[in-house]
């Protein structure tokens, strides 16, 4: 708890106590018996149906309350909605004592406390459906204040928008900015969109591991851990692409999991140390096929999350109807610098970055300097959903060369709204030359590049098996829910992001 009480928080505990005093559980058995929703009411009543609505049962958290002397009017909040109910003295307390009404609702409830209520449905003189309660019960007090919201017509006033607040209290946010609820619930339908895309078209759901021997599957810098039992390092999963094309090899021919990943690096408006990604990986297919199947799913998916191909991220609209423009990244770099880096070696890339006034270490190698071009000078003028394919082989460890142009692999990133969502290769099969790309790799690492891949001696005899020729892919979940739903920083689709602890908590 906090080590210090605001003087509403003591006055809350006090009613607790007082309540506790005349008998009255605050905390009473979970079972209450819940016939309608708020939104079903609002929904559903109608004059002429209401005999079907003289004895409804809800329970919802109080939001306001309207005080009128012997009656209140109180707006309570379920999970779907919010709706308006009547409490009259009388009717809640038919004999002499007073008690429920006068003390206990009148005096000892708040704002935040969850309450049931019994009774039948009515329209208000000024045309809003309520609830006339014959009965309520306390199911929670509240001992902590809800941030005050007012709304009217519709309209919300003073919605709580401190980032502080809203990421590191998500649960009092959800209560006080229902918006947030629905941003949650359209990633909900985005990701069970994907699923049914996937299922539908034969591809089998698995899981694998999220502790690893190998950071392996990505360039990033893992997080590390220790096994106390087996006393080695392990690491917190980067990526899951080495242990889906090991069940590839296995005889699975579409595979795919929503996969936890962790990855230590900075935080900011698109990157969370925690992120989920959808991967999969299909034997006998390549990145043109990928192509395809993605401009598909992501199609199907928008409709299904929004009911239409298009979405608006800051005033700017993005459509996800299939077809999707193409372009090689050499192209791309050439178009918005006007320089041809195609057949460029190290030196002359550093030149390019110098020239370009991008920022470059000791560290960095062909690949990684192309892709700070790239990335630097080019990635965001990409709005509309833009496949930049054919990769150097450099910035490519596990992805297949390319069948017709020497130096380049079989890759594409998908990039909307500025900012990479996908990346897909036709799978490096070969064990040979995938063995040669980990040991570039680790002359990487030697220079410096704590991002480097290490070698996973495993997947490679696993290669030596023989694996099929593979496309795979790799989403990034929260970039796409940004995109889905219009918000502009991955924390909003994160129902917990990652925060500085919390220094006034004991």
């Amino acid at each position: 708890m906090q080590a210090t009480l605001s003087e509403q928080e003591v006055v809350r505990r006090e009613k607790l106590k007082e309540l506790q005093e005349l008998g009255v559980n605050p905390y009473p058995a979970p079972l209450f018996e819940i016939t309608h929703t708020a939104k079903q009411i609002k929904d559903d009543y109608t004059e002429d149906k209401k005999d079907a609505f003289t004895n409804v049962s809800i329970a919802g958290r109080i939001m306001s309350v309207r005080d009128m002397g012997k009656a209140n009017f109180a707006v309570i909040q379920d999970s779907t909605s919010r709706i308006q109910v009547y409490i009259k003295q009388d009717e809640i307390c038919p004999g002499d004592d007073k008690t429920m009404y006068a003390t206990v609702w009148k005096k000892l409830m708040d704002i935040g406390d969850i309450i049931g209520v019994k009774g039948y449905v009515f329209t208000t003189k000024t045309g809003e459906t309520s609830i006339h309660v014959r009965e309520f019960t306390l199911l929670t007090k509240a001992l902590h204040p809800l941030p005050i919201v007012k709304e009217k017509d519709g309209e919300v006033f003073d919605a709580v928008t401190d980032l502080e607040f809203k990421y590191r209290q998500r649960y009092a946010d959800l209560i006080v900015n229902p918006n947030v609820k629905d941003t949650f619930t359209k990633i909900t339908k985005m990701k069970n969109a994907i699923r049914s895309f996937l299922n539908d078209r034969g591809a089998l759901e698995v899981d694998t591991p999220v502790l690893q021997s190998i950071p392996g599957g990505a360039i990033a810098r893992p997080f590390v851990t220790h096994h106390n039992a087996l006393d080695i390092p392990l690491y917190l999963r980067i990526a899951n692409e080495l242990y889906l094309k090991r069940l590839i090899v296995g005889g699975f021919d579409w595979v795919y999991e929503f996969s936890r990943n962790f990855r230590n690096e900075g935080m900011d408006r698109t990157h969370n140390p925690e992120f989920t990604i959808l991967e999969f990986y299909v034997a006998y297919k390549d990145y043109l096929w990928m192509m395809e199947t993605t401009e598909q799913m992501l199609e199907q998916t928008a409709i299904a999350t929004n009911g239409t191909t298009k979405t608006v991220i800051n005033e700017v609209e993005v459509d996800f109807k299939a077809p999707y423009k193409r372009i090689s990244i050499y192209d791309a770099i050439k178009e918005h610098t006007g320089i041809d880096i195609s057949n460029m070696n190290e030196d002359e890339l550093r030149g390019v970055c110098k020239q370009l006034h991008i920022e470059t270490d000791a560290s960095m190698g062909k690949g990684k300097l192309i892709d700070e071009i790239f990335g630097g000078k080019c990635e965001k003028h990409y709005i509309q959903p833009t496949f930049i394919i054919d990769y150097p082989i450099e910035m490519s460890p596990l992805t297949k060369k390319h069948r017709s142009k020497p130096g380049l692999v079989e890759r594409f990133e998908l990039i909307i709204n500025g900012k990479e969502i996908a990346n897909a290769y036709s799978e490096l099969n070969d064990p040979i030359d995938q063995r040669e790309r980990f040991e570039e790799q680790v002359a990487l690492m030697e220079r410096g590049d704590e991002e480097a891949m290490y070698i996973d001696y495993d997947f490679l005899r696993a290669l030596e098996y023989g694996m099929p020729p593979t496309a795979g892919i790799g989403f990034g979940i929260e970039r796409l829910a940004m995109l889905l739903t219009g918000q502009v920083s991955i924390q909003d689709v994160l129902l917990f992001p990652q925060m500085r602890p919390e220094k006034t908590i004991e």
